[in-house]
């Protein structure tokens, strides 16, 4: 028998914008578990806006685990969804909407998704690390995918991120500087691998555990993530998570041209719905400006990062293959952007989709 450390990881009920809590349960295994094996634990769901003071047991339900690549071997990281005392999903739980859609028909489409997650790293809570505590460095242009002493700031912190994501056997792409100075991007999603799993709630799954590390590497640089749409006003770039996504119906070359058309029409449709549960404070981000569609339009086009939908050039061509949802915000939740996707374009019943929006702050128009 092994004694050794599992940190259970969840999400917490803080509007508008869910934030991740976790800690750590001493565990004991003969030989490597199944996610059966690690037991449902409590937490106190008044300290994370889950419940009341007065009946504020919640529960985590560990549906997904990995190496723990800061402990090292045999230590582990659990994601778990949170439930109530009466074993139903808690209100908070995106994860069980998104199986939800899931279930009702969205994986007979056999989806794959993938995602860009664009964040801010700062030192001090007035600016992006690199920059003057007072004040701006020279105008965006040389960040973006930027190489040198002046040009990036925080890369130790990224390859740690990196490393410890390939160690998790997170599906981490690949990562890049951006376009503001101390702000990156890691992918999250399908990568081509054989057998490789790329499902949305593994992906989604991954994204948290993800966000998780970066958090908590943060810690051990002083760095801290920031996941705000407009974390700098003024002429500066927001951050996004761009979210790419297919159906097997979108990849398929004698029905993709076809199904894609089908999907754009269905996506403009539910415009509305789809920027309601795209994150926090979106409109500070989609202006119009800066590589954005403003929040009260829908455009698509080839290769167009000024449109709320991109078809890659190399999809145009061969007709066939996915899309790029360019609305989703930095503070987005994967569950729900994979959950309103799939609704739409896989033409579920609005009324599989009933998280509430009062979780979202609404945006301005």
């Amino acid at each position: 028998m092994a004694i050794t450390q599992a940190e259970y990881i969840w999400l917490d009920g803080v509007k508008p914008t869910h934030e991740l809590r976790s800690k750590t349960r001493i565990v004991n295994f003969d030989d490597t578990p199944s996610i059966e094996d690690f037991p449902e634990w409590g937490f106190d769901g008044s300290s994370t806006q889950q419940a009341e003071g007065n009946d504020s047991d919640c529960i985590l339900k560990p549906v997904r685990f990995v190496h723990d690549p800061i402990r090292g071997e045999g230590n582990y990281l659990v994601l778990c969804e949170v439930y109530s005392k009466d074993h139903s999903p808690h209100p908070s739980n995106t994860r069980a909407q998104l199986r939800k859609v899931l279930d009702a028909g969205a994986n007979n489409h056999d989806p794959l998704f993938g995602f860009e997650q664009e964040y801010t790293l700062f030192e001090s809570a007035n600016s992006p690390l690199g920059w003057p505590e007072n004040g701006f460095r020279q105008p965006q242009g040389p960040f973006y995918c930027g190489v040198g002493a002046r040009r990036v700031d925080g890369r130790d912190l990224v390859e740690a991120h990196t490393d410890a994501c390939i160690e998790a056997g997170l599906l981490i792409f690949g990562t890049n500087a951006e376009v503001m100075l101390g702000q990156w991007e890691y992918q999250i999603g399908y990568r081509g691998f054989d057998n490789e799993i790329a499902d949305p709630l593994t992906v989604s799954d991954h994204m948290w555990i993800a966000a998780w590390l970066l958090h908590r590497l943060g810690e051990e640089y002083g760095i801290t993530a920031n996941f705000e749409n407009k974390p700098i006003k003024g002429d500066w770039n927001g951050a996004g998570c761009h979210t790419n996504f297919s159906t097997k119906e979108m990849r398929d070359p004698s029905t993709g041209k076809a199904t894609i058309d089908t999907v754009i029409d269905r996506l403009s449709k539910r415009h509305t719905e789809h920027i309601l549960i795209y994150g926090n404070r979106l409109h500070e981000r989609l202006t119009g400006d800066h590589e954005t569609c403003h929040i009260t339009d829908f455009k698509y086009g080839v290769s167009n990062r000024g449109a709320s939908i991109r078809i890659p050039l190399a999809v145009d061509q061969k007709g066939h293959g996915y899309l790029e949802d360019r609305r989703p915000g930095a503070n987005s939740d994967p569950y729900l952007v994979a959950a309103r996707i799939l609704t739409t374009i896989c033409d579920i019943d609005e009324s599989v989709f009933t998280y509430s929006i009062n979780h979202i702050e609404a945006p301005a128009t």
